[in-house]
């Protein structure tokens, strides 16, 4: 076998410039990471049942849910972090769910996807309204 020949020093150079923004990326795509809402593990008081007029959704992004409210007036609530890359999605466009990193839209209503990358539904959660309040997430 011939030898390979030694890598220039440009090359090694570039290479070393080149694996920090290469994390940078991976990091983009790994999720929410350590400040990032997650899925409720215990019920969670997010405000007035008043808030949320029928037909209509509201984003709790300090809880990672959303809530919705059909027609009837029945309630559904989702986790909002996306089932693609785990990006905790922050914006809600009338029912809409958009996740910032890679674009999926969600159903707000239904939790199902509208647009990729994502193939797998919102994490539904319970929800109730007690005292004219609403409470979602295990034990709600």
């Amino acid at each position: 076998m011939p030898a390979r020949p030694a890598p220039s020093r440009r090359t090694v150079l570039r290479g070393a410039a080149l694996t920090p923004v290469a994390g940078l990326g991976l990091a983009g795509c790994s999720g929410g990471g350590p400040g990032a809402p997650a899925t409720p593990t215990a019920p969670v008081d997010l405000g007035a049942e008043s808030e949320i007029p029928n037909g209509s959704a509201k984003l709790y992004r300090d809880s990672g849910v959303v809530v919705s409210r059909a027609a009837n007036g029945t309630l559904k609530a989702y986790s909002t972090i996306c089932t693609h890359a785990r990006c905790p999605i922050n914006k809600l466009d009338g029912t809409t769910l958009i996740c910032p990193c890679h674009g999926s839209e969600f159903d707000a209503t239904t939790g199902k996807v509208l647009q990729s990358p994502a193939t797998e539904p919102l994490t539904e959660l319970k929800v109730t309204a007690e005292n004219g309040r609403i409470v979602a997430g295990p034990g709600a």
